[in-house]
């Protein structure tokens, strides 16, 4: 089997595409392999460490990388998280499809990849504020960041390296400042369809019953509409609905 660009998925694919060229590539939670493989095939990286926590994805990707005839410039490594990759064979981490704790956890049990200076190109599948948090807290600035739509699912790929970078308001954590500098259309999207819903959860919750929730919500409408009218998409003021459900 010769890995095809056609045989990413669009989600991989944003990742891949998101490696510098010439960087040599731990491929973290590897899978398949399908990532070291086509950009090993493509001339974009020059060698790479594809690893697991599993033996079956092991497995998976070693068949892959054989049909490939790769396996004498991708290493397979089996155990957790950057444990078994050196942090002077490898220029750039890929963390793709793992939940962002999961993804903080890797990160942090190996401090010495970021005091290195590695370039991290992260795929968080839940809870990405956890991982723009951590990114700010060491001192890492996403330079690019990209919201897709792949198989009616969202996606967020970021691409991380060393430096400063200004966060002034939480939801520049929930939602990504550079997608909102970037006036994302597919977060502009998830944004009005979030202050959709929690207006209409709004509407039907009673203030003497649901007093906490309430506040919480106001504040979540504030701060959406904040971020719309900085994309250009301002909409009316804040619904002060505190009816009987």
């Amino acid at each position: 089997m010769c890995m095809k660009r056609t045989d990413l998925s669009k989600r991989l694919q944003r990742v891949a595409d998101s490696v510098t060229a010439g960087a040599r590539l731990a491929d973290i939670g590897t899978d398949h392999g399908y990532i070291p493989i086509y950009l090993l095939e493509q001339g974009i990286c020059p060698k790479a460490v594809a690893s697991d926590v599993n033996s079956g994805p092991l497995e998976r990707a070693r068949d892959h990388i054989i049909e490939a005839g790769l396996e004498d410039r991708i290493a397979l490594r089996k155990g957790s998280g950057l444990k078994p990759v050196d942090v002077n064979e490898v220029d750039t981490i890929v963390i793709a499809g793992m939940g962002g704790d999961l993804i903080c956890q890797i990160l942090s049990d190996s401090p010495e990849f970021m005091a290195a200076g590695k370039e991290l190109v992260l795929q968080p599948q839940a809870e990405i504020f956890k991982v723009r948090r951590l990114l700010h807290e060491k001192n890492y600035r996403i330079d690019r960041e990209w919201n897709l739509l792949d198989e009616g699912k969202y996606y967020v790929v970021i691409l991380a390296r060393p430096g400063k970078e200004s966060y002034d308001h939480e939801g520049d954590y929930e939602y990504g400042r550079v997608l909102i500098r970037q006036k994302d259309p597919l977060l502009i999207s998830y944004l009005q369809g979030q202050l959709a819903k929690k207006e209409t959860i709004l509407s039907r919750l009673s203030q003497e019953r649901h007093g906490e929730r309430i506040r919480e919500l106001r504040g979540d409408i504030r701060e959406i509409r904040r971020i719309l009218k900085e994309m250009g998409r301002e909409s009316g003021k804040i619904k002060e609905m505190s009816q009987e459900s």
